[in-house]
């Protein structure tokens, strides 16, 4: 069936062939952008429609696609709305980077007609929930606030406000069950542009808009706390929140409500509600920040009427390995899990808040080592991707997670090692360390942010802001030439097996393929609609995996270029991705703070890991594929057994994030970089650490090991290579 994208056709469905609206006659388009194919109607609002559609570039992923049909005058006026709509999407894409918010992935006019192609979210929306299983009691209520308002701290300090929050604009996720911020319009975008508004039209929706919205379309932070909290109203009571409110005594009637039905609330979150619910703007909460704080101490309040959660289900083909702390729940996340995975720590830049990292590849089959590759990214502090003349910034002060998973109180820490370290007796070495430092390669004239060794050892690629790959031979500390073709920074490169092609990723989308001997570019593999974070080689060269900020992580053909698969259950931007030695496992890691696992072969969601408290930045696995390393955000580098899902053990050390962890091909090392510019070995089967190097000047972001482990390479935010020997 084709869909007229006509917004007034009262009978949009025609079949296959026909070049004609049957109904109302207007040219039918197919696919959108030629790519994008409308299958029906979610919804109708005063400013355009919105369609579930397929993409048929990326193996028909669904998507939701708005469009605004704004009614102008002149082509100036139309220049005018196209030029804000495109302001109002650059700041909707920054937001999308959030996981509980769905990423923009195109936006784009055609038809004189606007429109948003958005991630689809799997799942009901509360009022669906609520619909279904009855009102809300203070243990859900808790988690919907909980699970709101850091989203909200998010939105808000990009200075964007949502303005119509309601129980149909929240999606309770079918893959893990966390909530979901949707429908961030351009109401306010399309009034600025000279539409045409009809007389008396209101922002918002009436019950759950805040009188100064209503009356003048002002909004502010207190604006949307007010409408979360009209939110939890209905979902406690099943009422319109306008009929709860006596404008006579100008009170509000929830408490009576619930005590009808023998419901009753804790006073902590009884008067959370009161406070956000203020007519006068200036009386509520100014910023959800501020919820957040009486939030944290009325969860410390024991439930009046604990609720028995049922108990869940779960396929076995799509089995999740959650927290002890969630096991008690039926498998759901508690309030509590979600205030504190969710106010741990949230991004506060644009697309990029530190440097980030991909992870190792493996060699072929006959070989008994693996061929290490990174990736990763810096922060610039714009959307641009040019580099800020500073380091990153720090990120904030989460420390590293004890071997269960819980984060330990803060500590003091000297500036160069802690003192657990220094009573270790490792080595902390400075920038006169000789005695393990090789070479020192220059020749970038911005980051680097990704390495990788060849087969043989002997040859090396760097890659990073500046747009370029260099590749070095490692013998005598030259470049052998010079790759050019991408047009935004490289993220992510990898060799194939047999050394003979050289894998990069970037910011401009693509992934390309390069002749290592002539350095001739051999394919460009396109696909993914934002920054390609991540790629790792199959071991019998087949296959490409790659990571993206599109939140997908995705199989290619290496022969042909070909997309095979686009893995699912990735519900947020993917930093980086590793494929094990023996070919049979894949691993990603991204800004939800999870790893995946999932069966190369068969495409199945192996294992879901959870214990980092805030993004994941880099994976790494071992030759047998049956031990895992990811480095943090959180400051913390985590050893997993991937066919357990057990948290083997958690490294502690580092004072910043960990950017770049890799393995050595005999199991026996982990390598690690960070933004606290340190290059740290661990011992894998203890986590003890060997040896601690601190020459490089600014944060680490990536790490190569060399098949013979007669080297390693580190490289940074100070566009130096640096080459060290293993002779630890």
């Amino acid at each position: 069936m084709i869909y007229c994208l006509n917004p007034d056709c009262k009978q949009p469905l025609n079949p296959d062939g026909v070049e004609q609206c049957e109904s109302c006659g207007k040219k039918l388009v197919p696919l959108l952008r030629a790519r994008y194919r409308v299958l029906r109607t979610l919804g109708q609002g005063g400013f355009g429609k919105t369609f579930l559609a397929v993409d048929e570039d990326r193996l028909k992923a669904k998507c939701v696609i708005k469009q605004f049909s704004p009614q102008l005058k002149g082509t100036k006026a139309l220049e005018k709305a196209i030029q804000l709509f495109e302001q109002e999407a650059i700041r909707l894409y920054e937001l999308g980077e959030h996981p509980h918010i769905p990423a923009l992935l195109a936006y784009f006019e055609q038809d004189s007609r606007l429109y948003l192609v958005q991630q689809f979210i799997e799942g009901p929306t509360l009022a669906q929930e609520l619909a279904k299983t009855g009102c809300f009691g203070e243990q859900k209520v808790r988690e919907v606030l909980a699970g709101l308002l850091p989203i909200l701290k998010f939105v808000h300090d990009r200075n964007v406000i949502h303005r119509d929050i309601t129980p149909a604009n929240i999606i309770r996720r079918k893959l893990d069950h966390r909530l979901v911020l949707i429908d961030f319009g351009v109401a306010k975008l399309l009034q600025e542009s000279g539409t045409s508004i009809q007389p008396g039209t209101k922002i918002g929706t009436e019950g759950y808009a805040p009188i100064e919205q209503l009356r003048s379309g002002c909004a502010y932070p207190a604006s949307d706390i007010y409408s979360l909290g009209a939110t939890c109203l209905y979902l406690m009571t099943q009422t319109k929140p306008e009929e709860l409110y006596d404008p006579l005594r100008g009170r509000w009637l929830w408490r009576e409500n619930l005590e009808q039905r023998g419901v009753t609330f804790t006073d902590g979150i009884g008067r959370i509600l009161d406070r956000m619910l203020k007519d006068l703007v200036s009386e509520r909460y100014q910023s959800a920040a501020e919820v957040m704080q009486d939030l944290r101490v009325a969860l410390s309040q024991p439930l009046i009427n604990p609720e028995r959660k049922p108990a869940t289900s779960q396929s076995s083909s799509n089995v999740t390995q959650l927290p002890l702390s969630q096991q008690s729940s039926g498998g759901q996340p508690t309030s509590s899990d979600f205030l504190s995975d969710s106010i741990s720590d949230l991004p506060t830049t644009g697309f990029r808040a530190h440097p980030i990292s991909g992870s190792p590849s493996s060699s072929g089959t006959t070989r008994s080592s693996g061929i290490p590759t990174s990736s990763s990214q810096a922060s610039s502090g714009t959307s641009s991707g040019t580099p800020s003349s500073n380091p990153p910034s720090s990120s904030p002060s989460v420390p590293p997670s004890s071997p269960s998973g819980s984060p330990k109180a803060s500590q003091s820490l000297p500036e160069r090692f802690s003192s657990a370290q220094a009573a270790s007796g490792h080595r902390v070495t400075g920038g006169d360390s000789d005695s393990l430092c090789i070479n020192v390669l220059k020749g970038h004239s911005s980051w680097i942010l990704a390495l990788a060794a060849s087969p043989n050892g002997q040859v090396l690629v760097s890659a990073g802001l500046d747009n370029r790959i260099i590749v070095w031979d490692l013998v005598s500390g030259n470049q052998m030439m010079v790759l050019e073709g991408h047009h935004k920074p490289v993220n992510g490169l990898a060799f194939t097996p047999d050394g003979k092609t050289i894998v990069s990723c970037s910011d401009d989308t693509t992934i390309k393929l390069w002749d290592t001997s002539s350095g001739r570019l051999l394919r460009v593999l396109k696909g993914h609609i934002r920054d390609v974070t991540s790629v790792a080689v199959s071991p019998d060269g087949q296959f490409i995996a790659s990571g993206s900020e599109d939140r997908t992580v995705c199989i290619w053909r290496l022969s042909t270029g070909e997309l095979l698969r686009s893995f699912p259950g990735v519900s947020a931007m993917v930093k980086s991705v590793c494929i094990s030695a023996n070919g049979q496992f894949i691993a990603s890691g991204g800004l939800d703070n999870q790893i995946k696992v999932w069966n190369l072969n068969a495409g199945t969601l192996v294992q879901t890991l959870t214990g980092h408290v805030n993004s994941v930045m880099s994976v790494a696995m071992s030759e047998n594929g049956r031990f895992l390393a990811s480095g943090s955000k959180d400051r913390s580098i985590k050893v997993w057994n991937t066919q357990t899902g057990e948290l083997i053990r958690s490294l502690q050390g580092n004072m910043d994030t960990v950017n770049e962890v890799a393995m050595s091909p005999d199991g026996r090392f982990l390598i690690s970089g960070s933004s606290d510019k340190s290059v740290r070995v661990w011992r894998l089967s203890t986590g003890d650490p060997v040896v601690t190097l601190m020459d490089h000047t600014s944060p680490v972001n990536a790490i190569a090991i060399s098949p013979n482990q007669r080297w390693f390479a580190s490289a940074g935010s100070d566009s130096t290579v640096r080459i060290w020997s293993m002779k630890f």
